[in-house]
């Protein structure tokens, strides 16, 4: 095994030793909301939103864009799990302004080995064994990181699965500080009824 499980697991088991009453945690979150958000690592959605175990549904996903999948979670989140509002929050400094969806398709035809940055742009480090499949899809990159929040908390919105009553809030987490910057557009777009 490799050192990473070896510390997950170790970490795992430490967690499960002090686990008692949430084994008793009910399915549906407690707090009645759900946060879609970028998988960023700096990101601790716990921390920022005050989030104890049971509180929240948390999506997370490459900058926490508003794809077909993450509105089937919002929408299992609220029609089989009873969550009431929903909050989109992006991140400064996100990778995924540091690209385009041409620049990924053209990574990923050069080799699938991980590729590196610097001031001229991204690279491979390898040529072969790679794949035009990226080509083909839309990795939903930013170019613009308020209208991102916006047009991701309008997408929502504007699903026929979404019910016009649940409040849809747009933030930028701020990496620099830890706070919550609300996008007025988004919360405008994403306000009900």
């Amino acid at each position: 095994m490799s050192k990473v499980v070896d510390d997950v697991l170790q970490a795992n088991k430490h967690y499960a030793s002090t686990f008692g009453d949430k084994a008793d945690l009910p399915m549906p979150p407690g707090r009645q909301f759900a946060i879609l958000t970028c998988m960023d690592a700096r990101l601790d959605p716990a921390k920022y939103a005050g989030l104890a175990e049971g509180d929240a549904h948390v999506i997370r996903n490459a900058g926490g864009r508003a794809s077909d999948d993450a509105i089937r979670s919002l929408v299992i989140s609220y029609k089989l799990l009873g969550t009431k509002e929903w909050f989109v929050i992006h991140h400064t400094d996100c990778g995924m302004e540091t690209f385009t969806s041409e620049i990924m398709g053209e990574l990923l035809s050069g080799s699938l080995k991980t590729a590196s940055v610097d001031a001229s742009g991204w690279h491979d480090c390898c040529e072969g064994g790679g794949t035009t499949d990226g080509k083909y899809i839309p990795w939903l990159t930013i170019t613009d990181l308020q209208q991102s929040v916006v047009e991701d908390v309008e997408r929502i919105r504007s699903s026929p699965m979404v019910p016009g009553d649940i409040p849809v809030y747009g933030y930028i987490y701020d990496c620099k500080s830890g706070k919550l910057i609300e996008v007025p557009a988004a919360t405008a777009a994403g306000t009900c009824c």
